[in-house]
């Protein structure tokens, strides 16, 4: 399925039959596309680049489609990627092993910090942490291997 550019976002690079390989949905999702192109907020002369991921209801293209600045995109990676260390960790350390728990870290970017904590305003957080985990142990295949390629890639822009 071809993603569509008279809309306002304007697609430059695409992931098209992304429903293939999303992830366990894959074959079965509504995500079809992704995409990285000027971004629908742009007004002329002022451009910014977006990452969007198209969704199709199977008649149309989806008013949900998500559309996001690319530091946000690399932000949720980083949210990702510092989740699932802690997740790790979490068998080998305890509440009292992170001195600023429910913090578990402050990640330094533009001269300030992203924190990255626990939900304590989730009043089913214990339970739910365990869900988590469980999820990350049930996707960690899909997790690891895109992890590893982002590492791959990574090294090869930093190298540059």
């Amino acid at each position: 399925m071809k993603i569509p550019t008279e809309l306002k976002h304007k697609p430059v690079i695409v992931s098209e039959s992304y429903d293939l390989v999303d992830g366990r949905s894959a074959e079965h999702t509504d995500a079809k596309g992704l995409s990285l192109g000027l971004a629908q907020w742009s007004e002329r002369g002022e451009l910014d680049i977006s990452a969007k991921i198209w969704r199709h209801t199977g008649e149309k293209w989806s008013r949900q489609s998500e559309e996001m600045p690319l530091h946000r995109v690399l932000d949720l990676a980083i949210l990702v990627c510092r989740t699932r260390l802690f997740f790790t960790e979490r068998y080998h350390m305890n509440e009292k092993d992170y001195p600023s728990y429910p913090l578990l870290d402050r990640i330094g970017v533009q001269g300030g910090a992203m924190n990255v904590a626990i939900c304590t305003e989730n009043s089913h957080i214990e339970k739910d942490l365990e869900l988590f985990d469980a999820c990350l142990h049930k996707d960690d295949e899909i997790l690891g291997e895109r992890m590893r390629v982002l590492y791959g890639l990574l090294k090869d822009v930093v190298e540059q």
